[in-house]
This record gives C-alpha cells, structure tokens and sequence, in this order.
C-alpha cells in the first residue's frame, strides 16, 4: 500500500468520515463526497483551496504548527488523533530496531502473576512476552511463528470464534497500531495483511487512531468459554514503544470463575506453563539473568 503521502491519505480520510453537520456546515442538494468537500475544509480552516489540496495530494508536506491546530478543529480531532496529525507531519528519522527484547527483571514480575493474564507489545503489535495465564488465555495467537495481535485478527480462521465482537476488536487493534507506530508503521506487514484480508483493507483506509489504554473486551476460550475481561496498556519506560497489557476479570463473575480455571489448565500443562520470550519460544525455566 505505496504510493501515498501518510499525511494527505490521513486528511482525505478523516476528512470523508467528518459530516456537514458535525462541521457546522449548511448542506444542500447532492453531494458527490460522504464527507466535507475541499473547500468546506480549507475555508473553516483558514487556509486556500490550493494549499489544502496540495496537502491532500502530498505536494505540500510542511504545513505549520498553527495551520495542523486549525486543520485539527475543523475535523474534529480527538487529543489522540490531534497527536497523530502532528507526527504524521514532523515524523521521527529514527525507527526502533525490527526485534526488540524484554528486560529480564519485567520477565520475573510477569512470571509471578499468576492468576493475572499478561502479554508485552511492541509498536507493531508483535508479542514479545506472555506469562503462563497470558499464553494460555491468548492460545491461538501463539500458533503463529511470531504471535502478532493484528495478524492473529484479520487473517486466523479463530479469530471471528475468539472475538465475538470481531469488528470492534478489528478496529481497536488497528487504531493502537497506527497510535504506537506513530506514523511509521511497519509497511511490510501493511503490505501482507492488505494483500490477503479486504476487511484490512476496508477499516485501514479510516484511519483511525486509538492507542490501547483501559477497555473491555470479550473472548471465547475453547478451554473455559466466554469471558469479558478488562484490560489496562501500561507504557514500558526506555524500551522504544513496549507496552505491557495486563487483563482481569471483575471479581465474583463468571469470567473470575472461568480465568481461575484456566490457570489451572495452564499451571497443569507444562507446555502451556513455559513463559513464552520472543526469540525462545518457551523460557520459563531459564529467564536471563
């Protein structure tokens, strides 16, 4: 998916998904644009027709800070998306290395929660550790050679089975995606998922934006059923976009009841158990010191 400024491709997007009416627009007759036309954007943000289609088109790729600010009101942004517009613009010369490790004294913490499911990200979602009840709840993640969460989503035939609210959850992923990378998401695995999956294709031309912080989530086990859990995203400082997602279920539910005994499926399965470490498949008996 070459070929176009990630700039101008996130302005015409939002742009398309921003209503007359949201804009305050008066609106009649026919319109050949689902959303905002053009004009309707550079007029409301006090810019020329030109200038805004030249930002569009990636002719123009250093707008100022106060023209992003205005082109931000007029779209209305969030504070997440407001961020991405502004990185998209002035976007880092310096990309993490393409494989990352965890820090062994954050393997010991993970190990020894032991009813408390976790997983460590990087920014594009490729699982670099899980703790036994993180391995075991996300099972059908780890039968991929790198266990990625958006890979596992559009292109597993589990993963409309393990998430019943599928969709919600395909945008979700995509939206943290686009958050972490910051404007420079990985294009390979862009290139892979939008060859094989038109659903890819369909909600990563929103380009919505969405970095995983708190939210509710429902998955199906094999092993336990349905469980809703809750999941918190907690930013590993100095460790280039690392984020240690850790899940729980409200206590005295069924889904407390259904994770307590999917630890004890995994605390009685030795494959299960190991701790899984990027690069080692399984490491519980031997973390690095």
């Amino acid at each position: 998916m070459h070929g176009t400024h990630p700039l101008g491709a996130f302005l015409r997007a939002r742009r398309e998904l921003t209503s007359p009416q949201q804009a305050g627009v008066s609106s009649s007759g026919r319109r050949r644009t689902p959303g905002l036309r053009r004009e309707e954007v550079a007029q409301l943000s006090g810019v020329s027709t030109d200038y805004y289609t030249r930002l569009e088109q990636g002719r123009e790729q250093h707008p100022s800070e106060q023209v992003l600010d205005a082109l931000a009101r007029t779209l209305r942004l969030d504070d997440q998306e407001r961020a991405h517009l502004h990185r998209l613009a002035r976007p880092e010369r310096v990309r993490p290395a393409a494989r990352e490790t965890v820090r062994p004294s954050l393997l010991r913490l993970m190990e020894g929660w032991l009813h408390t499911p976790a997983l460590i990200v990087d920014g594009r979602m490729d699982v670099l550790a899980a703790n036994p009840l993180g391995r075991a709840l996300f099972a059908p993640v780890f039968e991929q050679d790198q266990p990625n969460l958006v890979r596992f989503v559009f292109l597993s035939p589990h993963a409309r089975t393990f998430y019943p609210e599928w969709e919600q959850v395909a945008r979700s992923s995509l939206g943290a995606l686009r958050a972490a990378a910051g404007g420079l998401t990985d294009a390979e695995l862009v290139d892979e998922l939008a060859a094989e999956s038109p659903e890819f294709r369909r909600l990563w031309a929103r380009h919505d934006v969405r970095g995983k912080s708190h939210e509710a989530k429902r998955l199906h086990h094999s092993e336990v059923g349905e469980l809703t859990l809750t999941y918190d995203s907690l930013t590993v400082d100095g460790a280039g976009g690392q984020q240690l997602i850790v899940y729980q279920a409200e206590p005295g539910t069924a889904a407390a009841e259904a994770l307590a005994l999917l630890g004890s499926v995994a605390a009685s399965s030795v494959p299960v158990a190991d701790l899984y470490v990027v690069g080692g498949g399984s490491a519980a008996a031997g973390l690095p010191e």
